[in-house]
């Protein structure tokens, strides 16, 4: 089987479809919200400490796990620990990208819907934006199609393979991402205020920090890269062997964080030019707030808010787009390799289960809205298992794994390609994994549980 993998035919495409799996929704709406919630630079002061201490060595990690097997995430552990429990990461890895994947398509399907609706001219008009987006929601068939429609695009480019699905879609895609973000920067920039949203982003008010302000950057951190679902695991697996561990985990961490922190810039700008809008508006922020900001801040130029909302939505469109692309290709890697199926047998088998459930998720806004447990309608509990309990357990037992069991030779010669190329920072890194990256996630872990 390892002969017949499929492997990233360039290192540029290896960064860009890497770095495309850690851009999601996750920079361009869940860091926002986290922004406007925890009181602006200060938090982003704190964001790039724990992306630069925590984030990249738990990548690395990820990447050094899945280049030296080369095989999907479960077959990675079960090789590197033999009949060990440590395999039980591997199927959390694979089974929380499927989980995530599944109520991931539906919220998705929103972006792909909301950007038809700009396109078409419907989105800005004087209207009640949470009646809109409510009764969309709720509605048994919309959403749903709209969710097929993104699992269809989804499942186009994976069921092509690594370099001609993958790596190519994503060189075409992740230039076009940062390209839109460029053009929705300086557009934001020209809105009257936005020097109150630059304020609020770049003048850091250290008297906010509190402990939970970090705990929530170190949270939005480690869910922004995309860690512990199998995803980075997935894709260093088709790394070529010259490919520079280290240095490419900076590359996309820094991608990643420069996405993020750019979308800010398009997001608080465009909300300050409208008085009576608050910044923590939460995960309203994109689909009601914002297309009622767009219809105020372009209400003398119509055409120019036509135009950007268009390129915000598919902005958000592209960026969960790529990140959907890793979270099932997670998967399909390991049902094509288990069970020796072809990549389209697999691929279609995964995409069907993905959008079953995925059809569940999104009807438990509407017609399925009373079946609960212990409060949580469907969506809710598949985002509150996976991102609450999965995750973050997971990202502390690839740091136990890496940093105590694994062989400290075997770590080092994959970080420095067998000893051919340097990293000054081995002793940095292999401290952080050991300690301060698993008490950092755990106590993220318990916030998040305790009450």
């Amino acid at each position: 089987m390892v002969n017949k993998r499929g492997n990233f035919g360039s290192k540029i495409g290896a960064v860009l479809a890497s770095a495309g799996s850690a851009v999601g929704l996750g920079n361009v709406w869940r860091f926002p919200t986290e922004v406007g919630n925890n009181g602006g630079a200060a938090f982003i002061f704190v964001y790039l400490i724990c992306i630069a201490v925590i984030g990249i060595p738990v990548m690395m990690s990820e990447f050094l796990i899945g280049r030296h097997t080369r095989a999907n995430t479960i077959t990675a552990f079960s090789k590197l620990a033999p009949g060990k429990w440590w395999r039980i990461e591997g199927v959390a890895g694979v089974f929380v990208a499927f989980l995530i994947l599944s109520y991931y398509i539906i919220v998705s399907g929103w972006t792909l819907f909301y950007l038809v609706e700009s396109l078409g001219g419907r989105l800005l008009a004087d209207k009640d934006y949470k009646l809109v987006f409510d009764n969309f929601v709720t509605n048994p068939w919309q959403p749903v199609l709209a969710g097929v429609a993104f699992m269809g695009l989804t499942h186009f480019i994976i069921a092509r393979g690594v370099q001609s699905g993958i790596e190519r879609f994503s060189k075409v895609m992740m230039p076009m991402l940062l390209f839109i973000i460029g053009i929705l920067v300086v557009c934001s920039f020209s809105m009257p205020g936005s020097s109150e949203g630059l304020r609020f982003l770049l003048k850091p008010d250290f008297s906010k920090l509190t402990a939970d302000v970090v705990l929530s950057a170190v949270g939005q951190a480690f869910y922004s890269l995309s860690l512990a679902m199998g995803c980075l695991c997935t894709y260093a697996s088709y790394f070529r062997a010259d490919t520079r561990l280290p240095k490419t985990a900076v590359g996309v961490s820094s991608i990643d964080t420069f996405v993020a922190i750019l979308s800010g810039f398009i997001i608080f700008p465009a909300v300050f030019s409208v008085e009576g809008v608050s910044v923590d508006a939460g995960p309203g922020l994109v689909f009601i707030t914002l297309p009622s900001v767009f219809n105020i801040a372009f209400s003398h130029l119509p055409w120019l808010g036509y135009i950007f909302s268009g390129f915000f939505y598919l902005l958000l469109l592209l960026a969960a787009l790529t990140s959907a692309m890793s979270l099932h290709e997670s998967v399909t890697a390991y049902v094509l390799e288990a069970f020796h199926l072809s990549r389209k047998k697999a691929a279609i088998a995964v995409s069907v289960t993905c959008m079953t459930l995925g059809v569940a998720c999104s009807l438990s806004f509407g017609v399925l809205s009373d079946l609960t447990l212990f409060g949580l309608n469907i969506f809710e509990l598949f985002d509150f298992t996976s991102s609450k309990i999965i995750l973050p357990i997971g990202g502390i037992i690839i740091c136990l794994f890496t940093g105590w069991y694994l062989d400290r030779r075997l770590v080092e010669s994959e970080l420095t390609n067998g000893g051919t190329i340097r990293f000054r920072l081995f002793r940095l890194y292999y401290f952080i994994i050991r300690y301060v990256a698993p008490l950092a996630i755990a106590a993220v872990f318990l916030r998040e549980l305790l009450p």
